[in-house]
């Protein structure tokens, strides 16, 4: 079941090791331009894989299985990478880990419900979430790459607390769905 979109979306978890071995040295602005250039990348072959298998009717059970995974792994890491290189430090901590422990509650859920057949439909809401963590953490990238441009990281860092304000309310409306699922 190896189609074009799902070399597109394997290419994305493979190029994560890549991604995060460039953002290993904070002070190595051509690493973090390199870095940069490849999230965008990885971010294109996102829309790209999902235009494709439904544009081509190859919408697979591997590539639903499979997206939202390879989106979480790269959030993860970029997330854990700009920690560890403290471009995400302070308080800004919690607004990364509001973002982390989302991912995780609701890849459970989904996994929770799935055993049951329930389906946990993605809301608006939760699309507006993605759009400003990708924003914020390819803003985050790009600051280690212009250090001469502090705005890029405030805008960066702006849209990594938007994201996490739009985590909790889209995390909190996934738990009150599959709890009614639960209650059995």
């Amino acid at each position: 079941m190896l189609t074009l979109p799902n070399i597109l979306t394997l290419s994305r978890i493979f190029a994560v090791p890549l991604l995060a071995w460039l953002l290993w040295w904070p002070q190595w602005t051509a690493g973090y331009a390199a870095a940069f250039v490849l999230y965008c990348v990885i971010g294109a072959t996102d829309y790209l894989d999902g235009y494709l298998a439904r544009a081509q009717g190859t919408v697979s059970k591997l590539g639903i299985f499979l997206d939202p995974i390879a989106d979480k792994i790269m959030v993860a890491a970029v997330v854990l990478m700009l920690v560890a290189t403290r471009d995400i430090s302070g308080l800004h901590l919690i607004a990364a880990l509001i973002i982390l422990l989302r991912e995780i509650m609701v890849s459970g859920l989904r996994e929770f419900l799935g055993g049951i057949q329930v389906s946990v439909p993605v809301s608006r809401l939760a699309k507006w979430k993605t759009t400003l963590q990708l924003i914020a953490l390819g803003a985050m990238i790009l600051a280690g790459a212009v250090p001469g441009w502090p705005w890029v990281k405030l805008i960066g860092l702006a849209s990594l607390w938007s994201a996490a304000t739009l985590t909790l309310v889209t995390g909190w409306n996934y738990l009150r769905f599959g709890l009614r699922h639960m209650e059995s």
